[in-house]
């Protein structure tokens, strides 16, 4: 009976040592001994609404009052979408224009390279949010944030700012340029913009 209970010791022991060490590999035994990756290891990038920009909805209120009706922006692109719209100094009477680009980009999952699980579409979105140049937004934000702006014109009047959202495998973008513009109402603009995408994103 003592041989006996010296192996059932021997066996938790083991058993121990084991989950152990799948816990520091996280489950990626095939990666992390060298297996190559396929293809169908990588996630690819989710399909985006086909009606992303009518979704987000009518953006009048950036620009303009060029008409007196709702304005939807145009759309282009499938992984990466572009929604887009713009009034003319032209078509008002007076001296203004202003122009809108949202960005919404959903990243697929890259390989990480030999002996390692691929990336996440998720994280893929984090490296590329990351390396963006733009500032790290310091207001109370729901999502990773950045944000830059630049004055143009010879009395401050007119601003293009930038912002950048991340949200697990989503990444929006949005240019806003106007003139005349305060340059922390067009920033809250294109932050509340840029929220509507992430929502409307979600399928």
């Amino acid at each position: 009976m003592v041989k006996v209970a010296g192996m059932g010791s021997r066996l938790v022991r083991g058993t121990a040592i084991g989950c152990g060490v799948a816990a520091l590999v996280g489950g990626g035994i095939g990666f992390a001994v060298g297996e190559p990756v396929t293809p169908k290891d990588i996630l690819p990038a989710r399909v985006l609404p086909a009606d992303l920009c009518a979704r987000i909805g009518d953006v009048s209120n950036l620009l303009p009052k060029a008409s007196s009706g709702p304005v939807t922006m145009t759309q282009g692109g499938t992984t990466t979408i572009s929604c887009t719209a713009a009034s003319s100094r032209q078509k008002v009477r007076a001296y203004t224009s202003a122009s809108v680009t949202v960005t919404i980009t959903a990243y697929g999952g890259l390989d990480a390279g030999a002996g390692n699980a691929p990336f996440t579409p998720a994280q893929v979105a984090s490296r590329t949010f990351s390396r963006s140049t733009m500032n790290k937004y310091d207001g109370d934000r729901p999502y990773p944030t950045k944000a830059s702006r630049t004055a143009t014109g010879l009395a401050g009047e007119s601003w293009t700012v930038h912002t950048l959202v991340q949200r697990a495998d989503i990444v929006v973008q949005v240019d806003y340029k106007a003139n005349p513009v305060d340059a922390d109402t067009a920033q809250k603009a294109a932050l509340a913009l840029a929220d509507r995408a992430i929502w409307e994103s979600k399928q």
